[in-house]
């Protein structure tokens, strides 16, 4: 979506609300529009589940009970990636697929801002004066109590209520158990994910898990066999990819849904080579599509990964699976 342009997608999401009267992304902090009455969070609410709308429903309400403006300020790269680089990050939603759902939510604005060296070098004093003051001039500032800010995360929810009489905003603690299960939600669902529970995650997220990727070349066994596959390079590399296995999915390419089973493991019957694949085998699908989007919806996970004796072998539990994931898919 371009900045400050309307969403053309909004929908309801699980219910929540429609779609408000007026609705932007913007990339640009310095370019941001005089909001009206601003009632601002702020958080990276990876996986957009059902605690973090529960989250922005306040936020929401809020706002048009103050007949202000809804806010919701986001971080790109997500923090960790840049304090702590060479830790596994594990994303549930890219930024693409994050800020589409967070538009459902009812939420007017979303401001992406850039989290650099420079920015993480701000105090927490410095934060609220010269970037969440400074900046958003917020009515409302809605906050869990366990949020922290600035240099060595050393601002909290007390230092925002000692600079709220200078500044004229109101300050909103979301309640604990509010944040205590959106957080636990996150960890269960990563968790369920890496351990191939799809339908458990699933229900706390409200929707399948997804992941993306571009069509890549890879051995080109499966069409020897009778199964050829799609090789996807996932589009973001810090999004969590399902634990190794044959999973039952169903993917769109150009606008159309089909039904298919996905491998993701490192292909032990045919080489000895570590390098993790994640192959989609579509039904009744034959396009040469090397190059192209592809988007997987995991349904679930049907067996895990096996070294077979023979291809032969292999080949004759790929027509099990496609029979047992055919009849699940119907």
């Amino acid at each position: 979506m371009p900045e400050g342009g309307a969403a053309s997608f909004c929908k309801p999401l699980m219910l929540l609300y429609l779609c408000p009267l007026y609705m932007a992304i913007h990339y640009d902090i310095k370019r941001l529009p005089a909001f009206r009455k601003a009632v601002l969070t702020i958080g990276t609410f990876d996986g957009v589940h059902s605690g973090h709308q529960a989250i922005l429903r306040e936020v929401v309400m809020h706002a048009s009970h103050e007949q202000g403006e809804s806010i919701l300020i986001t971080f790109e790269p997500h923090p960790r990636k840049l304090l702590f680089p060479d830790q596994p990050l594990g994303i549930i939603t890219p930024l693409a697929d994050k800020l589409k759902l967070i538009t459902q939510t009812g939420i007017q604005h979303i401001v992406v801002v850039p989290f650099t060296h420079e920015f993480a070098r701000l105090s927490a004093d410095e934060y609220i004066r010269q970037f969440l003051a400074g900046i958003f001039h917020p009515h409302t500032i809605i906050i869990g109590y366990d949020h922290r800010f600035g240099h060595d995360r050393r601002g909290d929810i007390r230092l925002l209520e000692t600079w709220s009489a200078d500044y004229q905003y109101e300050l909103i603690e979301i309640p604990a158990q509010l944040i205590d299960d959106a957080t636990v939600s996150s960890t269960k669902i990563r968790n369920a994910i890496l351990g191939g529970r799809l339908p458990e995650a699933s229900q706390m997220l409200g929707r399948p898990y997804t992941l993306t990727g571009t069509v890549v070349r890879g051995n080109q066994l499966g069409r020897t066999i009778g199964y050829p596959t799609a090789n996807l390079e996932p589009a973001d590399a810090d999004q969590i990819v399902p634990g190794n296995g044959i999973y039952a999915i169903r993917a769109k390419h150009n606008g159309i849904v089909y039904n298919g089973m996905l491998s993701i493991g490192y292909n032990p019957t045919v080489t000895d080579q570590k390098i993790l694949r994640i192959e989609a085998h579509l039904f009744d699908f034959e396009q040469d599509i090397y190059g192209d989007q592809l988007q997987l919806f995991f349904l679930k996970k049907t067996r895990d990964e096996q070294k077979f004796e023979s291809v032969d072998a292999l080949k004759e539990q790929l027509h099990r699976d496609k029979a047992e994931i055919s009849a699940l898919t119907r």
